[in-house]
């Protein structure tokens, strides 16, 4: 889709004719819909189309630029604003607080960023409710399979690798310890979401320095610690923090 986007500072908007590469069907369902709509969103901030601290469009402009109802606008507006890329201020419309770099959309695919921030949000509260199982049932083979992992993803901050499968069979470890097939099993049906969560992270992280790849791994060691010590709660606090600050790292600027 081509449209013309309007960029507001305080000199008034500014046009621009750049490209959305996002296609929008009324024949989606109004969920969908609305990821498209924050996509889209997403994407006109992280190139530029809207600025920073400027004002968005209404909700009129934004439902006959993306074709679609208010209702659906609301609905995406609402996400972006539960991500922190939005504030809403009273009788002022919504404003851009949050420019996540342009790199966001070479790692991920356009239409499924709003996917991606969902998966997190479900994440934090499973695999947290996971890690604490995992405290009070593991058995010796399931921690030397959690150790085996963690030991993977260290070698991979020495070599300055991307390390995402290493990533993936460390939660999925953390899944197994807990005994429970249904964590298992849901863990493994949403492999390929997961992975494209931690392919957008570790990409970014790698493009910062290297501090912030040994700040991931020193999350997963906590993870690891707390289990090991068979401290539930400790568990379940350190996964959900992991989780919640990779959800937090997608959305920043390098």
């Amino acid at each position: 889709m081509k449209e013309t986007i309007f960029s507001e500072s305080g000199a008034g908007k500014i046009a621009s004719n750049r490209s959305v590469d996002i296609e929008l069907t009324e024949s989606g369902t109004p969920g969908r819909l609305s990821d498209v709509v924050y996509d889209g969103i997403v994407t006109l901030i992280a190139r530029g189309d809207l600025l920073l601290n400027s004002k968005l469009p209404s909700e009129s402009e934004l439902a006959a630029r993306f074709a679609v109802s208010r209702t659906v606008v609301r609905e995406a507006l609402g996400r972006l604003r539960e991500d922190a890329v939005i504030v809403s201020r009273q009788g002022s419309g919504s404003y851009a607080i949050r420019k996540p770099d342009v790199a966001v959309l070479r790692f991920a695919q356009v239409s499924s960023l709003a996917d991606v921030q969902r998966c997190f949000e479900f994440r934090a509260g499973h695999e947290a409710a996971a890690a604490a199982l995992a405290a009070e049932r593991w058995q010796d083979e399931d921690l030397a399979l959690i150790a085996a992992a963690l030991a993977s993803l260290e070698q991979c901050v020495k070599t300055g690798t991307l390390g995402i499968e290493e990533d993936r069979l460390f939660h999925e470890a953390v899944a197994k310890a807990t005994r429970n097939s249904y964590y298992i099993s849901i863990q493994a049906s949403l492999a390929s979401h997961i992975t494209t969560g931690m392919n957008v992270t570790r990409q970014l992280s790698l493009l910062r320095a290297p501090d912030r790849l040994r700040a991931v791994q020193s999350e997963h060691d906590q993870i690891y610690e707390a289990i090991r010590a068979r401290d539930p709660e400790r568990a379940r606090l350190a996964m959900e923090r992991h989780i919640v600050s990779a959800r937090q790292r997608m959305f920043e600027g390098i």
